[in-house]
């Protein structure tokens, strides 16, 4: 007489004990094994805790929110996010070393400090570097203090046709569709993008150099004259 032959999950034997626990894999143990292995040493060691959020930091190309930081890092909450970044900042002040942690377009991001440039412009000369003509920062300088603003408005305050620089621009990422007016025709308004913030090292549009701050400082002469 023939018997079927058990296969696939029937075929194992039966067992009243429990599944026995296996290991974690290394990305859920590296937390908690280097907390108990690494020991903090001196005024400018990292803790583990510190470790995570400059790791996360480091990885990012571009600025991590808060949020976003603490999810990366394992962190409680927004504010042990910036807790700890300005606790880094602090260390890297302290260390003298060439890089710092800065809140550019509602995220912190890893850079470089601003007289290392030189030196980083050299290593990174692989022809993509963002370059602007007159025009198009012309252009781009009225959007950013007027937005949103209509294109006739730009073309108005600029006296020429500016289509194509703000074709450029957007395709370029600094500036986008914002929305559209509410006059005749409905045409649509521009504004700046998050990618310009990033750009021009800005926290936020409040950032802007006010009009005071872009007048030329007056020449010897006039002050003499004044006085």
């Amino acid at each position: 007489m023939f018997h079927p032959v058990p296969r696939g999950p029937l075929a194992r034997p039966a067992s009243d004990r429990l599944p026995r626990n296996r290991r974690l894999s290394l990305v859920y143990r590296l937390r908690d094994e280097t907390s108990g292995e690494r020991g903090v040493a001196g005024d400018l060691a990292r803790d583990p805790l510190l470790a995570f959020v400059e790791a996360a930091l480091l990885a990012a190309d571009e600025p991590l929110t808060p949020r976003r930081l603490a999810t990366a890092a394992g962190l409680a909450d927004v504010a042990e996010a910036r807790r700890q970044v300005r606790k880094l900042q602090s260390l890297y002040d302290r260390d003298g070393t060439a890089f710092q942690v800065q809140e550019i377009a509602g995220g912190f991001q890893l850079l470089t400090r601003p007289e290392f440039h030189p030196w980083m412009a050299r290593l990174r000369r692989t022809g993509n570097e963002l370059r602007l003509s007159g025009a198009m920062r012309e252009t781009l300088a009225i959007v950013a203090y007027r937005q949103p603003i209509m294109r006739a408005d730009i073309e108005t305050v600029r006296g020429v046709h500016c289509g194509e620089l703000l074709r450029q621009l957007m395709e370029k990422g600094l500036i986008r569709i914002s929305g559209r007016d509410q006059s005749l025709g409905r045409p649509v308004l521009y504004g700046t993008t998050k990618k310009f913030l990033q750009v021009f090292g800005l926290k936020s549009l409040r950032d802007l150099p006010q009009v005071e701050q872009l007048k030329p400082p007056p020449k010897p002469t006039e002050e003499k004259e004044e006085s």
